[in-house]
């Protein structure tokens, strides 16, 4: 090409703002639409008619986060809190407490895992209840073939059959299953959960130490990215809500539509949530003719509940984050001392105490005070100085559809980077991808795949260096190694 490509990435969270970042940085003519108001999708914060800081919700960076965590290095910010431990609640009170597992003698996976964490009331018998279960994670190796195998199957069958015990599986699993994949065992695929908990909890021994941003993501870190980036000569632009795409003769995007703009593109990354590319699918008759994209009408999403409540006085709270299970049979909710992780509020006088229900179909219908009274009510079972605090402002925002939901049989529908139409390049929590990451981290990381697909197909600018995740140990490679060899014998011999 004789000029330099025009490339327009479609959604400002993790995916599209690292393939812009990444393409800004080799020189590309980048164009970065988003429907919303500012860059970040559903990770960016606002505030409200006071003036207070909100978000959609808390987000953790865990350890295994290595590729933003290099980026925020890179754009010289100091957005997070240090390591911080955790703890999980029932009606019943504390369950659970959580360590800084890197600081403690490292065990071979899991036994760290199993060896550290506190549970103050599940019986040990049930907790070695577990051990069958390390097949099914030595066999689940993230493959393609792996993912078949095991998204059939719902996350509660897959624990029944190796035996989990069912109060094991009660306060502990699906507990995880509520916060990590947002839906109950029984509703979320076999092979998500196992790709959740062994990214998060089981590869190694730290991967579930946590920092948390010390204010909103959006103010910490998508604002001085997307300065960046515009430094760097990309666009950005808000309140663009993509309707459709103008295919040339050869099948390929020349254009991306919204509403009456038509932005010229010789590559497209899309990097929308499934709702969203749902959205878009639906208004586009280009990807309608495309069975891939009509497929993805198949998958679907959970709806969020996030509540921040400021208090007339503070409350001690023993731990920052925390995840609770028990108190509604198909949604687990976490809270955070927002006091103790956002330097906005390390010096108020009051509590400012924020809670997210996850699966929270049921909330969503109510009205704000019937919520902020659910959520005071819920605080208050967990930690009982909040049934006399009185809330003197509080925030309350309904994400409908918000997260993905990696139903049983959702795999055959997700995308991945290329798809049937040639210039068009996929990203986001939700596509398939060989790195093995997990939730934000996987929204970035595909986000500069895509970007290194459009370099590879201009070969123009250098591959964004994307750092894998920590290699399995190496008694966890043998254990894959023996069962591929003894499946392959077993398929030789016809049994």
């Amino acid at each position: 090409m004789t000029e330099c490509p025009k490339v327009v990435v479609v959604g400002a969270g993790w995916a599209g703002l690292g393939a812009t970042y990444q393409l800004a940085k080799q020189g590309y003519d980048v164009t970065l639409l988003e429907a919303g108001a500012q860059a970040g999708g559903l990770v960016s914060g606002w505030k409200t008619a006071s003036g207070r800081s909100v978000e959609a919700g808390i987000h953790g960076f865990w350890y295994p986060y290595r590729n933003i965590f290099a980026l925020v290095k890179e754009l010289e910010l100091d957005p997070f809190t240090p390591w911080t431990r955790s703890a999980q609640y029932s009606p019943a009170g504390l369950e659970v407490e959580s360590p800084i597992f890197q600081d403690l003698p490292r065990l071979p996976s899991p036994l760290g895992t199993f060896a550290y964490t506190q549970f103050k009331r599940l019986p040990l018998s049930d907790r070695l209840s577990a051990l069958p279960l390390m097949y099914a994670v030595v066999d689940f190796d993230n493959s393609d073939a792996a993912w078949r195998r095991y998204d059939a199957m719902t996350a509660r069958e897959l624990f029944r059959q190796y035996g989990v015990s069912d109060r094991l599986y009660r306060e502990s699993f699906e507990p995880m299953l509520l916060v990590g994949l947002f839906a109950p065992g029984e509703q979320c695929s076999a092979a998500a959960a196992l790709g959740m908990l062994y990214y998060f909890i089981l590869a190694h021994q730290a991967d579930f130490d946590v920092v948390w941003c010390r204010g909103t993501v959006g103010a910490k870190i998508f604002q001085p990215w997307g300065d960046r980036i515009t430094a760097l000569g990309g666009k950005i632009l808000t309140n663009r809500r993509v309707s459709d795409f103008k295919l040339d003769v050869s099948g390929s995007i020349s254009a991306v539509i919204c509403g009456d703009e038509n932005f010229p593109a010789d590559a497209v990354i899309s990097s929308v949530g499934i709702t969203g590319m749902q959205r878009i699918v639906a208004s586009s008759p280009a990807l309608q003719k495309q069975r891939e994209f009509r497929n993805l009408m198949n998958l679907g999403a959970v709806d969020v509940l996030a509540v921040r409540l400021w208090c007339d006085r503070l409350v001690k709270i023993p731990r920052p984050s925390n995840a609770c299970f028990g108190f509604d049979q198909t949604t687990g909710w976490t809270f955070f001392d927002l006091n103790a992780l956002h330097d906005e509020y390390a010096n108020e006088t009051g509590s400012v105490i924020e809670v997210d229900f996850y699966h929270a179909n049921q909330f969503l219908p109510l009205d704000n005070a019937e919520i902020v009274a659910i959520a005071q009510q819920y605080l208050a079972t967990c930690i009982p100085e909040f049934k006399n605090v009185q809330i003197i402002d509080s925030s309350v925002i309904r994400l409908p559809k918000a997260v993905s939901h990696f139903a049983p049989g959702s795999y055959q529908h997700l995308l991945r980077p290329i798809t049937a139409i040639p210039n068009l390049y996929m990203s986001g929590d939700w596509i398939i991808t060989n790195h093995g990451s997990w939730s934000q981290e996987k929204a970035y990381v595909t986000g500069l795949e895509a970007a290194n697909l459009v370099i590879q197909q201009f070969r123009q600018g250098n591959m964004a260096q994307i750092l894998p995740i920590e290699a399995d140990e190496p008694h966890i490679q043998l254990a894959r190694s023996v069962n591929e060899n003894l499946k392959s014998l077993l398929k030789f011999i016809g049994l």
